[in-house]
């Protein structure tokens, strides 16, 4: 983890050499000032510097903005659990590789509190929504790239059942949950999902499509990156 202290490359290894780095969530806040934070960009400067393409969700794309000069800052709507509502692409986003076979709006796996503020020079918003600013965006630092999402596109409907209830306490201080039997009964329904991804019910209920309960069309943004940058980065190095 870039923000241990004892982390260190294997020897004679650096960024460099690999075709590609993802950078996925993180407990830490990018706008308070600690050790952990300080090492996590240093790290991520010096993957802007290696020109090794990268990919970010939820922290990691705080993590790059934060380190080419944009801010981080807790989420102005409160926490953005489960899943991200009406993400909206972007004129630039619509010709953009990262979002290439997204609808013009869809929905995705998400559970945040800190949510980017302002993106760096250098970089393009690609999508967003009303909760949050930033959706997705791709940033250029100092000879390197960076595709992020505010969204986890990595993760199963599984782990979106197991963040709701770690996280049942605060969804129900920030008001949306009355109880944390409302946010139980909630997470058993998406787990019932992602047992059974073809339960028209359930999806229903839960107002979601085959962009969240289809996995291929999920990870959508993962299969772009690695299509777009990560082979194309793997070829030259052959």
């Amino acid at each position: 983890m870039p923000a241990d202290a004892n982390s260190t490359f294997p020897k004679g290894e650096s960024l460099g050499v690999y075709d590609a780095v993802f950078l996925s969530g993180s407990p830490l806040s990018l706008y308070e000032d600690t050790p952990e934070v300080r090492r996590s960009l240093a790290f991520m400067n010096a993957l802007f510097s290696s020109g090794t393409p990268s990919f970010g969700s939820c922290a990691g794309l705080q993590m790059a903005t934060v380190a080419a000069g944009g801010t981080v800052r807790k989420n102005r709507n409160g926490p953005e659990a489960g899943f991200a509502r009406r993400i909206v692409v972007t004129d630039a986003g619509r010709c953009h590789p990262l979002l290439k076979g997204r609808p013009g709006s869809y929905d995705a796996p998400s559970i945040h509190t800190d949510e980017v503020e302002t993106l760096p020079d250098g970089a393009t918003l690609l999508a967003l929504n009303r909760s949050t600013v930033v959706q997705a965006a791709e940033i250029r630092h100092d000879g390197g790239t960076f595709w992020g999402v505010q969204y986890h596109p990595e993760i199963g409907l599984d782990e979106v059942t197991g963040a709701l209830r770690r996280q049942a306490d605060d969804l129900v201080e920030s008001g949306l949950a009355r109880s944390q039997r409302e946010v139980e009964e909630h997470a058993d329904l998406v787990e019932a999902l992602h047992r059974e991804p073809g339960r028209r019910d359930l999806a229903w209920r839960l107002g979601l499509d085959e962009q969240v309960t289809d996995k291929d069309l999920r990870r959508t943004e993962l299969r772009n990156f690695i299509e777009a940058l990560v082979i194309p980065s793997h070829e030259r190095r052959r």
